[in-house]
């Protein structure tokens, strides 16, 4: 594995915003019934043709939106869902972003103790064949607590890796259990994020972020500020803007750490946008992709 593989991911992250001036992740959810026309035909002619057609899409939208976005995030259930033929494309999409020079966030959200963490681990975050791991980061479940993260944090300790940990999520029923209140008056949620910085400082890198980061959604905007400060040196994914209702200004408090200590990530809302216009569906994809970046950057006040 080379060098800049093995450096530590917020590093990496801080680079690459940097570089694109962008703190936008696309999400890749390749739903079968909503793919273009000229790919849905494939669809229903069996796994192997529809992971085919899932792969090309994937990768068309990794060519639009790549100038304007600093990572694309496929959500791992919509290939699992296609079974081995699945498996095959999404290590395609992920081989085929990472060499258009994007980084590649897995959305994933495993967890697990003991050896089954250890093999989410080497699934997603460690080394194949000597080569690169599958993803740079992954999203993953704290609450099977220490045990069951602590494979994920040596896979960012010895292989340059990142995880970005549950903590306040932007679905409507996350109050269920997230904001439920503890003893001493914090919700939950809050719990967990004094344990992902916890997690998180020994794994700080170069430009005073952690490897270790965490999901807080964008559809909840008065917890976006105070993950902020229970949560200085972690970079913070949020989901929710576009389709599922937040506006960039929602998180504009979660940038205080730095260009890169936030990454809003926007998926229906991007790849599906041709639904909406008259447009191509990769110039669909590119101009939602641009509108979105261009509003990132200017509310985080770098």
């Amino acid at each position: 594995m080379g060098v800049e593989a093995a450096t530590n991911f917020a590093d990496r992250l801080v680079e690459a915003v940097g570089r694109k001036r962008s703190q936008l992740v696309v999400g890749l959810d390749p739903r079968l019934d909503v793919l273009p026309v000229e790919l849905r035909g494939e669809a229903v002619l069996g796994r192997a043709a529809a992971a085919s057609a899932v792969a090309r899409f994937c990768k068309g939208i990794v060519d639009a939106v790549g100038p304007y976005v600093v990572a694309v995030k496929p959500q791992a259930a919509f290939f699992e869902a296609l079974g081995p033929d699945g498996a095959r494309a999404l290590e395609e999409v992920c081989d085929y972003a990472r060499s258009t020079g994007l980084l590649v966030l897995l959305d994933a959200k495993r967890g697990d103790i003991g050896s089954t963490a250890r093999a989410y681990a080497t699934a997603y975050l460690e080394p194949r064949d000597g080569g690169e791991p599958l993803a740079d980061a992954m999203t993953a479940s704290p609450y099977l607590g220490e045990d069951s993260v602590e494979p994920l944090l040596a896979a960012c300790r010895r292989h340059g890796s990142g995880v970005f940990f549950l903590v306040r999520t932007s679905n409507a029923g996350a109050a269920d259990v997230q904001d439920l209140t503890l003893s001493d008056g914090r919700p939950l949620w809050q719990y967990l994020a004094a344990l992902v910085h916890a997690w998180g400082e020994p794994l700080v890198g170069e430009h005073g972020l952690s490897s270790v980061g965490a999901v807080v959604g964008a559809t909840y905007p008065r917890g976006v500020s105070e993950a902020r400060r229970l949560m200085p040196q972690a970079p913070i994914l949020l989901p929710g803007v576009g389709a599922q209702g937040a506006t960039p200004a929602d998180v504009a408090r979660a940038f205080t750490s730095g260009p890169a200590s936030a990454l809003v990530t926007a998926s229906r809302s991007v790849i599906y946008a041709f639904r909406d216009t008259e447009q191509d569906w990769r110039a669909a994809a590119a101009a939602e992709a641009e509108r979105l970046a261009v509003q990132v950057w200017a509310v985080s006040g770098w």
